[in-house]
């Protein structure tokens, strides 16, 4: 086992970077304030960072402070920042042929779809290119729709699916309320999730069969016939990062199965590496009959996204028309970059490197923290794909945050973070280890040394 965290040196914070303009940063600053409509936020209660430069695991700010970006941004910079060999690929691409419609072909879209085919689990051989994740759900139900005739789709509480319309309904967090206006087919049903269990089970075992149990109940009421698929993230990312239990999604994929029902995975956050293999489906060797992608395809470099596609489906397209389309869909800079990035993976030994970085590192130095901190009701997680759950009281679990909001508590832990040199990635009670999957040792342990001093904060608001 590699050693523990504890004589780490934290990284100098403050080490210049040619790139860092402190007068354009305080303009740009001032021009967001003024112009920039920002998502999921109240516009005037907004203080954004402005980010000068990047480099692999850091970023530095407009005052040239540098900080160890322990969110890969929104989980999806999975090989760091200006990774050298992406950025040639993007520019050699935008050299040689910037944009093209997708009703040609091209090469860089043809040999990133050929990529991606390689790693899907199963059959998945066809690959539908999106502009990012939710749009690649969206076309992931509608293909579903049009290949069983039916409409309504499955999907689990504390799951996130998209911003769109209908992505953002098929969500199941506090996002899809304001959005949800229940006329787009939806229902969602209780995964299993033992630390707050909907199933009063005790074990992992029982919470996998009640779960089950529980699913194919609503399967029945809701009327199998009216099923068209049903939508999991293979683990659920910004929703807590709760790992199924053994036989869970071997027994979706039965279920979905048996009842003529399209399995969706959705491994927009989950997928490139994160946690430690190509796809987070293969943990549970089960195929679904669509996966979607986004984020890590090409560390979020240029927006990119997809559904990979089994052949029953892409059978229903054969000779009549997918009534569906994007104008950027396989976007030439976007899909060279996507190249770039699987190659650099492999190369490099990536993913790899993210599934020993789980098991050697940021697991045993968690379950220091859950051991030391009486904050940590709980951690979990596999890969570079971990959550840190904080409470006010491990005996009656109640979270340090309320379900569906921020606290005073988890602000000034985040803010604790970002003082030291550590950008986190928080929501609601938790914070989430999502560092990019190539970080180094070094810059893995002096972040999570860093966490391990914030917790001590989190524990003088636990009793």
């Amino acid at each position: 086992m590699i050693s523990t965290i504890d004589s780490v040196l934290l990284p100098e914070r403050t080490e210049p970077h040619p790139a860092v303009d402190t007068a354009a940063a305080r303009r740009a600053y001032a021009l967001d304030r003024k112009h920039v409509f920002h998502s999921w936020s109240a516009q005037e209660l907004l203080d954004p960072m402005v980010i000068s430069a990047a480099a692999g695991s850091y970023v530095w700010d407009g005052e040239g402070n540098r900080y160890l970006d322990f969110s890969s941004q929104l989980v999806n910079t999975n090989i760091g920042h200006q990774h050298p060999a992406v950025v040639a690929a993007i520019a050699a691409q935008a050299a040689k042929l910037c944009t093209i419609a997708p009703s040609y072909a091209n090469e860089a879209r043809s040999e990133a779809a050929r990529l991606i085919a390689a790693r899907t689990p199963g059959e998945l051989n066809k690959i539908f290119f999106t502009n990012g994740g939710a749009d690649a759900n969206e076309h992931a139900v509608r293909m579903a729709r049009l290949h069983t005739g039916r409409q309504k789709v499955l999907s689990a509480y504390r799951s996130y699916h998209g911003g769109t319309q209908l992505a953002v309904n098929i969500t199941g967090d506090p996002r899809r309320w304001a959005n949800d206006t229940a006329s787009t087919g939806t229902v969602h049903f209780f995964p299993p999730y033992l630390y707050r269990t909907a199933f009063h089970s005790t074990t992992e075992a029982e919470e996998s069969q009640r779960a089950l149990q529980h699913l194919e109940q609503l399967i029945v009421l809701e009327g199998a016939a009216t099923i068209a698929a049903l939508m999991l993230e293979s683990i659920p990312g910004s929703a807590g990062i709760y790992v199924p239990p053994a036989g869970y999604m071997q027994g979706v994929r039965e279920l979905c199965t048996k009842y003529g029902i399209m399995f969706i995975a959705d491994e927009v956050m989950a997928g490139f590496g994160r946690t430690g293999k190509w796809f987070a489906v293969e943990h549970f060797d089960v195929v679904p009959d669509l996966l979607t992608f986004a984020k890590g395809v090409n560390s979020g470099y240029v927006p990119l996204g997809g559904v990979a596609i089994s052949p029953e489906i892409a059978a229903t397209f054969a000779t009549k028309p997918y009534p569906g389309g994007l104008t950027y869909s396989g976007h030439p800079l976007a899909t060279a970059a996507a190249v770039a990035t699987i190659n650099a993976m492999e190369k490099e030994g990536i993913v790899d490197h993210a599934a020993a970085l789980g098991g050697d590192i940021i697991g045993p130095a968690l379950a220091g923290f859950a051991a030391r901190h009486k904050s940590v009701g709980e951690v979990r997680g596999t890969g570079v794909f971990w959550a840190i759950e904080l409470v006010k009281d491990r005996a009656t679990r109640e979270p340090l945050a309320p379900y569906g909001a921020s606290s005073p508590e988890m602000n000034q832990l985040i803010a604790a973070c970002r003082s030291r040199g550590l950008i986190p990635f928080a929501n609601f009670n938790r914070i989430h280890v999502v560092p990019p999957c190539n970080i180094s040792v070094e810059d893995l342990k002096a972040g999570l040394a860093i966490l391990d001093e914030v917790l001590d904060i989190a524990d003088t608001f636990a009793v």
